[in-house]
């Protein structure tokens, strides 16, 4: 690959940053606007200040807007990028990462270029080598529990030991425990600290709770 599709070590170092302050990342789809803010108050007050906000949702990028404008100190991160058009969509927002659920060629050379770094899905060991060959390190693996869970993790270490992984995808609050003992493990991404029947109830006291428990049980 040329060095113009080259990686910078400093989107690696980023993205390290960003999963070193915490040990679990909210994954949320957020079905109505006015449930943006109180949803990522509610999760920040409970102590986790990372926020995956997925495109799969017509108000996603308006909540993202909002959640930024709201809770400066939040980190927000753009999830289930698509493509190239999405992801220069959540640059222009300003979020502080992006995540794909899986990766093309185009998305990671784009990637190496951007200001904002890319957490790439993968769920095979070909697609985490095609990532290497862009200079990436970080990924996602999903979804992880449906491609073989933390024991699939755990062999992927002995081919590719400097590369590191957040599990997504079928991770609860108790198996989150087996993901995180692995080495190659940097923070899981999960949503039951944030349960639709409590959203749909709007029962924010109750989501910060959840959290509560959920950095108590898994503290960074």
């Amino acid at each position: 690959m040329s060095s113009v599709t080259q990686l910078p070590a400093s989107q690696t170092a980023r993205l390290d940053a960003i999963c070193a302050s915490t040990s679990i990342i909210p994954v949320l789809v957020i079905e109505k606007l006015e449930h943006a803010v109180p949803l990522a108050k509610a999760l920040v007050d409970g102590g986790l200040g990372v926020l995956e906000i997925t495109l799969r949702t017509d108000c996603a990028v308006e909540a993202m807007k909002q959640i930024r404008e709201a809770l400066p100190q939040a980190t927000i991160g753009a999830g289930t990028v698509l493509d190239v058009d999405q992801y220069r969509q959540c640059e222009e927002i300003g979020v502080d990462f992006v995540v794909t659920p899986g990766t093309t060629p185009a998305l990671f050379a784009y990637a190496a270029n951007s200001e904002v770094p890319l957490l790439p899905g993968v769920a095979t060991v070909s697609e985490v080598v095609t990532g290497r060959e862009f200079g990436f390190r970080r990924f996602k693996f999903f979804p992880a529990e449906a491609n073989g869970g933390a024991k699939a993790l755990k062999s992927f270490g002995g081919p590719l030991p400097e590369v590191k992984f957040c599990p997504t995808g079928g991770v609860t609050v108790d198996n989150a425990a087996d993901y995180l003992a692995l080495p190659n493990v940097i923070c899981v991404g999960g949503s039951w600290m944030a349960p639709q029947s409590l959203i749909d109830q709007e029962d924010w006291a109750g989501i910060t709770e959840l959290t509560r428990q959920a950095t108590q049980r898994y503290p960074r």
